[in-house]
């Protein structure tokens, strides 16, 4: 998968990766794709469900080992 712009948010917790990602994605332009690094599960939970209310699509999730990689495209 292309991947525009890539996110360190390891170590932090609920509500970071999501006020990071909001703060990335919204100097992204439209259809570009965000990759959000995580450790915290609940990223797994809070990311796709801010896409929904924000207009992005929330891709999918990949794992490598402690680590999800949460893919976001960029709505406009």
């Amino acid at each position: 998968m292309q991947v525009d712009v890539e996110l360190d948010c390891e170590g932090l917790l609920c509500p970071l990766p999501v006020l990071r990602a909001r703060k990335r994605l919204m100097a992204m332009r439209p259809g570009q794709v965000l990759a959000v690094r995580a450790t915290d599960a609940m990223a797994a939970i809070d990311l796709p469900h801010f896409c929904a209310e924000a207009g992005h699509v929330f891709l999918e999730t990949r794992h490598e080992g402690a680590v999800g990689i949460h893919f976001i495209r960029a709505g406009g």
